[in-house]
């Protein structure tokens, strides 16, 4: 079983050939883009990667990014996801860009209060249903 705070990573890839005219900033020129588990759902990816089943529990947004994540997670075999999504806040993604195999910035786009007490308890009844199947 793994708890956590689950993230979207994304990636984007691109080249660079110019500094911005704006502000000295190199401008990336996008090229490809990707997506993975991030935090919580990364463990749990790891854990089923090394042959072992992991049950996946936390919150997402109600939102694209949480289904984004969904259907990543969806496409690993030995993870279960018990994600409750929540209307309250965004899921949290992490944005990676990268250009000529060097990371250029990262963009944290995520609501880092903590969740309420009605949203806890709902993952706290998660854990509970399954600690006899642990």
């Amino acid at each position: 079983m793994v708890v956590g705070d689950l993230m979207l990573d994304r990636y984007w890839w691109g080249s660079v050939e110019r500094i911005s005219p704006e502000a000295p900033v190199p401008i990336v020129k996008l090229q490809r883009t990707s997506a993975a588990a991030g935090g919580a759902a990364n463990v749990a990816a790891n854990i089923a990667g090394l042959g072992s089943r992991a049950v996946l529990i936390g919150v997402t947004g109600s939102d694209t990014e949480g289904n984004l994540l969904r259907n990543v997670l969806a496409e690993i075999p030995n993870v279960e996801l018990r994600a409750i999504a929540l209307e309250s806040r965004p899921t949290t993604v992490k944005t990676r860009i990268i250009a000529h195999s060097q990371q250029v910035t990262r963009l944290d786009h995520e609501d880092s209060a903590p969740i309420s007490g009605g949203e806890e308890a709902a993952v706290l009844e998660q854990i509970l249903g399954l600690i006899d199947a642990v």
